[in-house]
């Protein structure tokens, strides 16, 4: 109540007996309720998300499966709120920051890529209208498997393989063997590693123009090379539109030439083959052997860039924690730096105290005029007030300097030894004593005790009794002639 305005007050909330409830219409616009990122399903045409300080507590693949997710639920310009120790680093093609110091950042309409946006395993029922520039999930099971052979069936078909955008191969039909093989090594279902070497140019050609075409893009009479002989291929690369759980992928569809005698004289070989055949073949596997040559380059310096590429997302990694533990450092420096203000807020307010004390100590022994002055332990000056310059030759710079070093009026050479005694017994001592000048000072010698009941020096004061010095000698005077 003390930080909202009485219109506020009475428009949003109700007056109960231990304060303010929020009103009925608010609470009723207010759904709270669990949200597991990993498990359960997005929440979708969002205009704000708020995701501050959680990412930090996620290890980097989380992360990346995350901020595809976040893409997907926001609305086209939607804006997703992060802390001040996390980014989009890797995902700058979904979002972009926003202008000042908030971590906000505005979802850009941008195609994810195949293999980034992966779904929790819990779905919806039913399908949900995709947004534009939003890349469907990559169908799996027998959904799938369905899918494609109807679609096949439709154009008889007698061997593809289904892919996605990146060639990741996700159904087979038909005997492929001729034209696709495992690669040696890990095993690798793309389909460009899996070509054979000899039509692997065409398929990764027909493959880009397919992209480009709003139709199927052929490869005629391609040659592939295998088990000792050479034969002929046509190669149908089209990316589907339909039916909507194909949609992006795109099918690859083998076929021999319908000219059976092309395809005879392509695919026999005679005994008898002339001499220019042999020099055909030979130039063939000098082409194949530049081409793979030139694939196995290309293929060294993928995985370099693969390398370097791993290299710098490791080291944005090491930067980001680098930059978290920074900003918990800043965090804590500032805390700590709120701590030392407030540590030296109450010290300038004891100095200004203690100044104050000091300032009325000094006017409270001038006002006496009684002379002070105090000793340490070692009989060195201390402190004095301004009457006891009138006894002592005190200046400034006297302060840390024995007493016995300095001239004095008075006529009392046990002074110090009278301070040593009082030091060593505790006791006070008063006595009179008389200056140079014939003028009579009440002196009194005190231990000097600190607040924790500690003698550190004594404290000499000298009040001035030459008036009752004077008139006891007259009083005695008259008396002595009076008798």
């Amino acid at each position: 109540a003390a930080d909202v305005t009485p219109e506020r007050l009475d428009r949003f909330f109700t007056k109960e007996k231990h304060g303010y409830r929020v009103a009925k219409e608010i609470r009723e616009m207010v759904i709270f309720a669990p949200q597991n990122l990993i498990v359960d399903p997005p929440f979708t045409k969002l205009d704000v998300m708020s995701c501050r300080n959680l990412l930090i507590y996620f290890a980097p693949e989380l992360q990346t499966r995350l901020h595809p997710l976040f893409h997907y639920s926001l609305k086209p310009d939607g804006v997703l709120m992060l802390g001040s120790a996390e980014s989009v680093s890797g995902f700058t093609g979904l979002f972009t920051p926003l202008p000042g110091k908030s971590r906000l950042f505005r979802r850009r309409e941008a195609r994810t890529r195949a293999g980034m946006l992966v779904f929790p395993p819990v779905q919806p029922s039913a399908p949900l209208d995709a947004p534009s520039g939003w890349s469907a999930p990559v169908p799996t099971g027998a959904g799938l498997q369905a899918s494609a052979e109807q679609w096949l069936l439709q154009h008889r078909t007698p061997a593809a393989v289904l892919v996605n955008e990146v060639g990741d191969i996700l159904f087979v039909s038909g005997r492929t063997g001729r034209y696709l093989e495992p690669a040696a090594g890990k095993a690798n279902w793309n389909l460009f590693v899996m070509a054979r070497e000899s039509l692997r140019y065409e398929l990764t050609g027909a493959f880009q123009r397919a992209r480009r075409l709003p139709g199927a893009a052929l490869c005629r009479g391609a040659l592939v090379a295998g088990d000792g002989r050479v034969q002929s291929v046509d190669v149908s690369v089209q990316f589907l539109k339909e039916p909507a759980a194909l949609r992006g992928l795109a099918m690859i569809v083998f076929a021999e030439p319908l000219n059976p005698e092309a395809k005879k004289a392509r695919v026999a070989q005679p005994a008898g083959a002339g001499r220019r055949v042999r020099e055909l073949a030979e130039e063939l596997q000098r082409a194949l052997a530049d081409a793979h040559s030139a694939r196995a380059e290309r293929q060294t310096s993928d995985d370099e860039l693969k390398s370097i590429n791993e290299e710098i997302q490791s080291t944005n990694e090491e930067l980001q924690s680098t930059n978290e533990e920074l900003t918990t450092s800043k965090e804590e420096m500032q805390s700590l730096n709120e701590e030392l203000q407030t540590v030296n807020a109450e010290l300038q307010a004891k100095v200004e105290e203690l100044s104050a004390a000091s300032n009325d100590m000094k006017n409270l022994l001038n006002s006496t005029e009684i002379a002070t002055v105090f000793l340490d332990n070692a009989l060195c000056v201390r402190r004095f007030t301004e009457q006891a310059t009138k006894l002592f030759k005190f200046i400034p710079g006297d302060v840390g300097r024995p007493v016995t070093d300095l001239a004095s009026d008075l006529v009392y050479p046990e002074m110090a030894a009278d301070a040593q005694e009082t030091l060593r017994t505790l006791v006070p001592r008063e006595k009179s004593v008389v200056t140079r000048a014939g003028r009579w000072f009440a002196m009194r010698l005190m231990p000097y005790r600190t607040t924790e009941n500690r003698i550190e020096g004594v404290v000499l004061t000298f009040m001035d009794i030459t008036i009752a010095k004077v008139l006891e000698a007259e009083l005695r005077m008259r008396k002595a002639g009076g008798s």
